[in-house]
């Protein structure tokens, strides 16, 4: 009788952890590309080869399995990550929303998991309209807009060097490059040598996105959307709207708040939300 073979991580590894460090195997990943990114717990830090080696063999989609070390630090938001299995490379090409994104995951900032937010957020893009992204990284809103909307024209502005580099390939790659122009520098800089106004202006920085309404509000056409991320508290999720109306007021505009989306839980009871908003005459 043929062996049934194991369907689940946990299940691979029964033989190879005992019930304790079965116990603390987590067994959610993220895969970009064909690079799975595992966290690995302290406690199972001299088995994480295995643990590793187990998920490879256990999915065909899967050439290489990565574990972040550390936090997403600097200007440039990016994670050291180290290869415990499978191809010694960390660039991939991922695919969402029918474009294909080249990237390398320790060079660039980039969240798998806001495929859904982007997907929300060019299903609200109208026909020719002129979009700006900042801090726009290897350009997967950009591609996202340009590849299925009739906007006009979306511009991308990144400051780290390397993600401006893919986010070129990628333009080329997708064959947009008449509907996507990049920018590589700090949005304070080139936005407002840009020298135009914008139909809609998206700021996924969640960490110190505030910091740059003033830029977004300068930038955004009257009766313009602005779409400004936030990390808030689950008791703080408010607070969100209250920067924005606070922004508004200081930099003496007129906004309506028309929703605020929670796009992801980024830890215990603590949201990345999306403050949905109009600039008004």
């Amino acid at each position: 009788m043929k062996k049934k073979k194991p369907t689940s991580l946990k299940q691979a590894l029964k033989k190879k952890l005992n019930k304790k460090e079965l116990s603390l195997v987590v067994t959610s990943y993220d895969m970009v590309g064909d690079i799975a990114i595992i966290e690995i717990p302290i406690e199972l830090e001299k088995k994480e080869k295995i643990i590793a080696k187990t998920l490879l063999d256990l999915h065909k989609n899967i050439n290489v399995v990565v574990k972040k070390a550390g936090v997403h630090k600097g200007v440039y938001r990016t994670q050291n990550m180290f290869i415990l299995a499978g191809e010694d490379r960390k660039e991939t090409v991922h695919r969402e929303n029918n474009i294909e994104i080249k990237l390398d995951i320790e060079k660039v900032y980039f969240s798998v998991r806001l495929s859904t937010e982007r997907k929300r957020i060019m299903e609200q893009v109208k026909k020719d309209e002129e979009v700006l992204v900042m801090f726009s990284g290897v350009s997967p809103y950009c591609l996202v807009i340009a590849k299925n909307t009739d906007a006009k024209r979306v511009y991308g502005v990144e400051i780290n060097p390397a993600a401006h580099k893919y986010a070129e390939e990628n333009v080329k790659l997708n064959k947009l490059d008449g509907k996507i122009k990049l920018y590589n520098g700090d949005v304070r800089m080139v936005v407002p040598r840009l020298r135009k106004k914008f139909d809609r202006v998206l700021m996924p920085l969640p960490k110190e996105g505030e910091g740059f309404l003033d830029v977004a509000l300068k930038a955004v056409k009257e009766e313009g959307r602005i779409h400004f991320y936030d990390f808030e508290h689950e008791k703080d999720i408010n607070l969100a709207k209250e920067k924005v109306k606070e922004s508004c007021r200081k930099f003496k505009k007129k906004c309506r708040i028309l929703r605020t989306v929670k796009c992801g839980q980024v830890g215990p009871r603590e949201y990345r939300l999306c403050v949905d908003f109009k600039v008004i005459s």
